[in-house]
């Protein structure tokens, strides 16, 4: 590219032909005597040459037969019409020195268009030539900043050095969670008061530091997470209970998945009975204490008979306790033969991805897919007290089930529960 100055905007290219020898000299000279007064004196070719609107004039010949041809470069910074005239101006001068001469302006370059391109090409060659293909997008780099930053804040806390955030001793109020990619991510959005037990084994530290804070147990959405709520509510003092949506661990939730969850989590009383609740056992009906109670009555004294009138009331109490008695043990015998019926229906939709709706004895009134349930339920008549199903209990169903009377619903595991209606006895397949 040209050298020019940097306020440079316009560049003449004439070409200059004589019949004669001449030189740059007698070129230079030509030029500024010629127009000295042609187009006044705004546009004085030697005042604008002072004052720098008028650059350095460029001549170059070559003799040939003695007889000059050459080329002359006039850079301006003057405007497009005033360069114009200049230009126009330059051919005017008809003789140099003893010599005839021309000069015929080729053309006038916008400098800075050349700039323009010349720019571009060679950011071009620059993009291919100097860039490392493996250079990292600019999110590639805020996350790897990111990513430091959080591995720095990342301390260790306690005999057991568990993974925390920086303020889990400052803070009054905690989140235990599961793994240290659990403490990494919460970090990643600010925050800072989480701590993690690495596994169901909950460290006797933990319980120690539950005492004093209000910790909130920040599980993923898993059997997993189960299990650990259920240790922790038997170790540490626990007073909110979130989880992650089904399926998904704590590592992997955005921003919003993180707020929508906490901001949902659960005071521990409403649903401690239902992680603590022991796997009911099959009860059997002791057949010796039963035969003991009937030979209890049918034992019982009868009255002198000298004495009629007390006869009807030993009589009567005999009568009561022969009645009383093996309505127990029919009780007892009737809730064993529900419960095995529930049992049996849990085992035949195991692993099935059916759904079926029950009456008060636990027999089949209907069955349908898991996909269908939650329309199945909302067209109930009042019939079906239950529900067992091959899926996750959600909040949806529940809130269902309560509003058309459903006294039990039994599913595969346990979804995200905002709270637990009353009315509604919720069970998974491992509890039955």
């Amino acid at each position: 590219m040209q050298n020019s100055d940097a306020t440079t905007k316009y560049l003449i290219h004439a070409k200059i032909s004589a019949d004669g020898v001449i030189e740059r000299p007698d070129v230079v000279g030509a030029i500024f005597g010629q127009t000295e007064g042609l187009l006044g004196s705004d546009l004085d070719l030697r005042d604008l040459q002072k004052s720098g609107r008028i650059g350095r004039i460029e001549v170059n010949l070559k003799l040939k037969n003695g007889k000059a041809r050459g080329t002359i470069d006039i850079p301006s910074s003057l405007d497009k019409v005033e360069t114009a005239i200049l230009a126009a101006a330059l051919e005017t001068i008809d003789r140099i020195g003893p010599c005839v001469s021309k000069i015929e302006v080729v053309k006038i370059e916008d400098v800075r268009a050349s700039k323009r391109k010349w720019i571009v090409e060679r950011a071009k060659q620059i993009l291919i030539e100097a860039f490392d293909t493996s250079v990292p997008e600019s999110q590639e780099l805020a996350e790897e900043v990111k990513q430091s930053v959080r591995t720095e804040e990342l301390c260790y806390w306690g005999p057991e050095r568990l993974p925390a955030g920086p303020n889990i001793d400052d803070s009054d109020a905690i989140l235990i969670v599961e793994g240290r990619a659990d403490v990494l991510n919460l970090l990643k959005y600010g925050i800072k008061n989480a701590i993690a037990i690495g596994g169901t084994n909950v460290p006797s530290s933990i319980a120690q530091l539950s005492k004093n804070k209000v910790v909130t147990a920040f599980t993923d959405g898993d059997r997993g997470g189960e299990l650990i709520i259920k240790e922790l509510l038997r170790v540490a003092d626990i007073d909110y209970i979130a989880r992650a949506p089904d399926g998904k661990g704590v590592e992997e939730l955005v921003h919003k998945e993180i707020v929508r969850a906490l901001r949902q989590k659960v005071p521990v009383d409403r649903v401690r009975d239902y992680y603590l609740r022991p796997t009911p056992r099959r009860r059997h009906v002791n057949r010796v204490e039963s035969e003991t109670a009937h030979a209890a009555v049918t034992k019982t004294p009868l009255p002198e008979p000298a004495e009629p009138a007390e006869e009807v009331e030993p009589t009567g109490k005999a009568n009561e306790q022969a009645v009383e008695e093996p309505s127990e043990a029919k009780v007892e015998i009737e809730v064993e033969s529900r419960q095995a019926s529930l049992r049996r229906q849990v085992e035949q939709v195991n692993g099935t991805g059916v759904a079926r709706l029950l009456d008060g004895e636990y027999s089949v009134l209907k069955e349908l897919s898991v996909a269908e349930l939650a329309d199945g339920l909302k067209e109930l008549n009042g019939t079906v007290k239950a529900a067992v199903f091959d899926g996750v209990i959600t909040q949806r169903l529940l809130d269902i089930a309560a509003t058309k009377n459903i006294e039990c619903v039994v599913g595969a595991k346990l979804g995200s529960l905002v709270k637990v209606p009353a009315n509604v006895k919720v069970m998974t397949f491992d509890s039955v």
